[in-house]
């Protein structure tokens, strides 16, 4: 433990440089993969169709793994971040495409057909009721995936990438007293964003669909769709 502390001490300004670059990069896979994802999860929820392309895609995805993946491309790209990015983006589209699809699929249609009688447009109607109760469920996906890809850019060092897999990959140079050190940080770094994306959340949740903490010994809790979610969902 000594040593550990001693590790945190002495390489305090290593392990911040190598936190930084872990960020970049897991943050460059997050946004691509939202960017992607994203449209196309919302598009096929709106026109209620196309959950057997989405559900084979996302599982397609899942079931690659991501050291062969990042093996594979080397063929094609060297080392580069290149590598890193195609396997951190191909692990994070699958919750935020299924869950963009479900969310938007899922919006009461009693509502939608609601702002449609009102003239409302096909675009007024996702902007205006789909996406708004839609949110909750779109940022459980996006902070799955953001945990996800944090945990898994580690292996961006064996295509050169950089990050905390430098020190965790290296344990000739920084022994297993660095590794854990590097490891510890990880986590830590892992739990933060996952805190970040609950209050983030939380925070786009309509106050209808949240029951005030007082009511929770009084209403039976119902269980919500969405993962990690902390509080329940009003019937």
């Amino acid at each position: 433990m000594s040593d550990l502390v001693n590790f945190f001490i002495d390489n305090a300004s290593l392990l911040a440089n190598k936190t930084l670059e872990h960020i970049r990069i897991s943050a460059v896979g997050i946004i691509i993969a939202v960017l992607i994802a994203l449209p196309i999860g919302v598009a096929l929820g709106h026109q209620h169709r196309g959950s057997y392309v989405a559900i084979n895609i996302s599982n397609g995805l899942r079931a690659l793994p991501s050291l062969a993946l990042i093996a594979i491309s080397l063929a094609f790209f060297g080392l580069s971040t290149i590598n890193i990015q195609i396997a951190l983006v191909a692990l994070a589209i699958p919750p935020i495409l299924t869950n963009a699809y479900t969310a938007v699929d899922r919006v009461d249609a009693d509502a939608v057909e609601a702002a449609r009688g009102m003239g409302m447009t096909e675009m007024q109607v996702l902007r205006g009721v789909e996406l708004p109760l839609s949110w909750p469920l779109i940022f459980a996906g996006i902070r799955t995936a953001s945990v996800y890809v944090i945990a898994t850019t580690p292996l961006a060092a064996i295509a050169g990438g950089g990050g905390l897999g430098d020190i965790i990959l290296n344990q000739p140079t920084y022994k297993l007293v660095g590794v854990i050190a590097a490891t510890i940080v990880t986590v830590v770094l892992a739990f933060a964003v996952d805190a970040l994306f609950a209050w983030a959340q939380r925070a786009v949740t309509p106050r209808g669909l949240v029951l005030p903490k007082e009511m929770h010994t009084i209403v039976p809790p119902v269980e919500s769709d969405v993962p990690g979610e902390s509080v329940v969902a009003a019937r």
